[in-house]
């Protein structure tokens, strides 16, 4: 009985086989793409890439300096920028559309000569939904605690003042760095100047 039940086994695979190996996979028709009558006709009968005004011509590829690199290299080039002591001074680390106020040494009143930068930056974020964060700084004279609490009393200060400028007070946050985050770090009145700030960043 073993014999007979091997024997079928054996027929039954060898012709599985057999069928497998003689039918196999038959080759498909190969369907070209649809295309335009016109298209269709140019590539069948010359044998070459259709000629017609679409995405390859040459009359609409880019002038040169303005490809698809170009960003990446304009990116790089703001990045840099950004270090720059020209940009800084103007800037500090605000968000763009806002610019930073600076402060007299140990001082955490707004001078008068910044009343136009908060009313600029009051009337920016109005415009704006987003939360802002005053960032307090301090030059590195004094001690790291009195400098992080005298950041604080600019932040504060500022945050007040905005809010006397129509900025609804929910939007705003405060947070003082103290000396820890100076833009400059020569040892000069220059420096020490601009290191004293109130940052503006939007969230």
């Amino acid at each position: 009985m073993k014999k007979v039940v091997t024997r079928l086994l054996v027929i039954i695979a060898v012709t599985a086989l057999v069928a497998v190996l003689t039918g196999g996979c038959t080759k498909k028709p190969v369907i070209p793409p649809e295309s335009d009558s016109a298209a269709s006709s140019s590539t069948s009968s010359s044998g070459s890439y259709p000629t017609g005004e679409g995405a390859y011509s040459e009359n609409n590829l880019a002038i040169e300096g303005t490809l698809d690199d170009s960003s990446a290299a304009g990116a790089v080039a703001a990045a840099m920028d950004q270090q720059s002591d020209e940009y800084k001074q103007m800037h500090g680390r605000s968000s763009s559309g806002l610019v930073p106020v600076y402060f007299d040494f140990d001082q955490a009143i707004i001078r008068p000569d910044m009343a136009d930068r908060m009313i600029q930056n009051a009337d920016y974020l109005k415009q704006v939904p987003n939360t802002v964060i005053i960032e307090g700084n301090c030059d590195d004279r004094g001690t790291k605690e009195y400098n992080l609490a005298l950041g604080e009393k600019r932040a504060i200060n500022v945050r007040d003042y905005l809010i006397d400028l129509g900025v609804e007070p929910g939007r705003i946050r405060t947070v003082s760095y103290g000396e820890e985050k100076p833009l400059f770090f020569e040892q000069t009145d220059f420096a020490w100047s601009q290191n004293r700030r109130a940052d503006f960043v939007i969230e």
